[in-house]
């Protein structure tokens, strides 16, 4: 019995270390995406993948992969020459941001597609929800632009849009005030920002409802948030309640202080300046413990959490003092390069980490040996294996 007992403690300690432990990943090739904004950005639980690639024309379209397979869902669109995908749902919604064949009346670059060097007529740039072939405008709040972030399991969906209020703060060719919002069942919702801040973004929603995002002012088009957003306050919405997240000691007025994701859990990440507003790094929040600092791989400055499920695994991009990229996982307490966790003979090496499901499946940029820019799907080998990663 003694001989039993001791085999099983073993079992059960080995056990224990090996879900410590980081996994590894087979890495598989998603294809040349194109430049700025192309790449994958999110993974949904069944393995459904919502991203933007380029297009024969030098456009940019939405698109959906599922392992290998890619489907362009850009047309017909709402009309324009852009698009962009930025999360699906296990049931194929996708939402994104779509230019309308009609030209913005105020002459915004709303999307940012003429910032971003790519063919646009000025044209107006609207929310839309996609299903089953069919692309679908969301209202705004009675401006001419906005753009959903994420969509939950239940349809709800969350984002920004502009209202027909003038922003004095705007530099051109931005004009219009835009909103943190939510919509359901075709209809929209803003949220409430705080006091002083007359713009805001939503960025997820998780299938409670719950909402994580920022506000702050209007400002040049951001490539990195691809909005024409400079944020100040990381926020969580639950109903029409707010609570300011804090910070890791910044203003916002360096990079920004926004939260970018959360889970089912009450776990909140994204990103904050730190004082002096010189550096940020990536955080993790709860209600228990407040605001924590992730900190950032060895020999790094900076950091920001993009991605988390509903286990706390953490993905994002860890960023050296020329702000030269490393994709990390964060989990157990402890980030750890992506790249020491792909096979050594990969032919593509990780550049960025965007999303993470809850099969611990990982979405994000990669290079290839010639410095072209593909997505990637980085899969837990166990789980490639038919196995689970969890208990």
């Amino acid at each position: 019995m003694k001989t039993i007992l001791t085999s099983i403690a073993a079992a059960s300690l080995f056990a224990a270390f090996a879900m410590a432990q980081p996994p590894h990943y087979t890495v598989t090739d998603l294809g040349a995406v194109g430049g700025t904004p192309g790449q994958p950005f999110f993974v949904a639980p069944n393995g459904l993948i919502a991203g933007v690639a380029a297009a024969p024309n030098g456009a940019m379209n939405a698109m959906l992969w599922y392992k290998k397979l890619k489907m362009d869902i850009a047309k017909p669109g709402l009309g324009g020459a852009n698009s962009v995908a930025f999360s699906v749902n296990a049931t194929g919604q996708a939402v994104g941001e779509a230019e309308t064949s009609a030209l913005d009346p105020k002459g915004e670059d709303f999307c940012g597609f003429t910032a971003l060097g790519l063919p646009s007529a000025g044209n107006s740039c609207l929310p839309f929800v996609w299903q089953n072939g069919t692309m679908t405008a969301l209202p705004t709040l009675g401006g001419n632009n906005g753009a959903v972030n994420q969509i939950n399991k239940n349809g709800g969906m969350a984002g920004l849009a502009e209202s027909a209020t003038p922003d004095p703060d705007c530099p051109a060719p931005q004009t219009l005030q835009f909103k943190p919002v939510v919509w359901a069942n075709g209809k929209i919702h803003e949220l409430v920002t705080l006091d002083g801040d007359r713009d805001g973004a939503a960025f997820a929603i998780n299938d409670y409802g719950q909402v994580a995002g920022a506000s702050g002012q209007c400002s040049a088009f951001n490539p990195n948030l691809l909005e024409n957003f400079l944020p100040l306050h990381a926020l969580l919405w639950q109903g029409d309640s707010v609570t300011d997240l804090g910070n890791l000691g910044g203003t916002g007025q360096g990079f920004g202080n926004l939260a970018l994701n959360l889970n089912n859990h009450d776990q909140v990440i994204g990103q904050s300046d730190l004082a002096g507003d010189a550096n940020f790094h990536a955080f993790l929040w709860t209600k228990e413990t407040g605001i924590q600092d992730l900190g950032t791989l060895p020999g790094d400055v900076n950091s920001v959490a993009v991605g988390i499920n509903d286990s706390g695994e953490i993905v994002g991009p860890s960023l050296d003092a020329n702000f030269n990229p490393h994709p990390y996982l964060w989990r157990n307490g402890v980030m750890t390069s992506l790249n020491s966790l792909i096979p050594a003979d990969s032919p593509l090496s990780l550049l960025l980490a965007c999303s993470i499901n809850s099969s611990g499946e990982i979405v994000g940029l990669a290079l290839t040996s010639t410095g072209e820019v593909h997505g990637y799907l980085a899969t837990p080998s166990n789980l490639a294996a038919g196995g689970s990663l969890r208990p």
